[in-house]
């Protein structure tokens, strides 16, 4: 992982093959849309059945937790009705002022090296994740008000406005995107919560504790959650006992996520912008140890 200022200058770098070692795991880039796709093979092959355009409300929640032994919620961030269920008063998601422009882009193998690119400017950062053959995902990212009422093509535009002269990197891949991958987003997060359940309901990922894109932990912890959570469950405890030991489990690693992701984002796009090198102080040793925590005896 190396990053660079706005000019391309290098600031630093993270060799991700030592922390392959010392975790024990290789590291992996796959889209998102890939690893959906994935897991919903995954559940068609264990003959789970996938009910889509379903939308839910509280009072669905009310009738599935009659119905079923447990219901989880892995709505998402922004508008999770189980979440509502679970607090009487609404829990708001926080927006940490920046917007993110994610994209798609198919580049001749070589254009890239195999390594994550992160350039950085004041309020502004650009990120190049390679995935194989020259095909990478990206995200522009700046300080900008909340404006839903703004044409999406006039974002657009100004991404290409605020990137057009940084390095060659990033004027590639803004050049071979494919459009309809481009999506924009008000970058919001959770302040962590005080509980995830109530009877039988709990949520996971994203509904329990959104993170900043910039703690780079977001889907990470989702599918880390599902795991603890299917290991608790086949434990055969009490179901509270085991919705009580999920949160104690999780909670530490899942808010130091949080956390990570707002002092990044504070240094990228807060009113005392540090130096690039600063946000590179992190060694192999304490990156795994942050990504195993939890995993170590598993």
């Amino acid at each position: 992982m190396r990053q660079f200022d706005q000019f391309g200058v290098w600031q630093g770098e993270l060799d991700l093959e030592e922390v392959n070692l010392l975790s024990g795991f290789p590291s992996i880039t796959i889209l998102r849309r890939d690893l959906m796709s994935m897991l919903a093979e995954r559940l068609d092959d264990l003959g789970v059945k996938i009910h889509l355009g379903c939308p839910m409300t509280t009072q669905d929640i009310g009738r599935l937790k009659q119905e079923f032994d447990v219901v989880v919620g892995a709505d998402g961030r922004m508008n999770s009705v189980v979440r509502h269920t679970l607090y009487a008063e609404k829990v708001s998601p926080r927006y940490q002022g920046f917007i993110n422009i994610i994209g798609i882009s198919q580049l001749n193998e070589g254009v890239l090296d195999n390594a994550i690119h992160d350039f950085r400017g004041l309020g502004e950062r650009f990120g190049i994740v390679p995935v194989n053959n020259g095909l990478c995902f990206w995200a522009g990212a700046w300080n900008a008000d909340i404006d839903k009422q703004r044409p999406l093509s006039t974002w657009y535009d100004e991404l290409h406005q605020r990137f057009r002269c940084w390095p060659d990197p990033v004027r590639n891949v803004l050049k071979f995107y494919d459009a309809a991958s481009l999506n924009r987003i008000f970058v919001h997060d959770l302040d962590p919560l005080p509980y995830w359940h109530q009877d039988n309901v709990v949520i996971i990922g994203d509904a329990a504790h959104a993170s900043l894109p910039t703690s780079g932990q977001g889907a990470c912890q989702a599918l880390e959650d599902a795991w603890h959570f299917v290991r608790l469950l086949g434990e055969q405890g009490e179901l509270e006992s085991v919705l009580t030991s999920f949160y104690q489990q999780r909670i530490v690693k899942t808010s130091s996520a949080q956390a990570v992701g707002r002092q990044v984002a504070e240094r990228v796009f807060g009113t005392q912008f540090e130096s690039q090198s600063a946000t590179l102080g992190i060694s192999a040793e304490q990156l795994s140890l942050l990504w195993m925590q939890g995993l170590e005896t598993q």
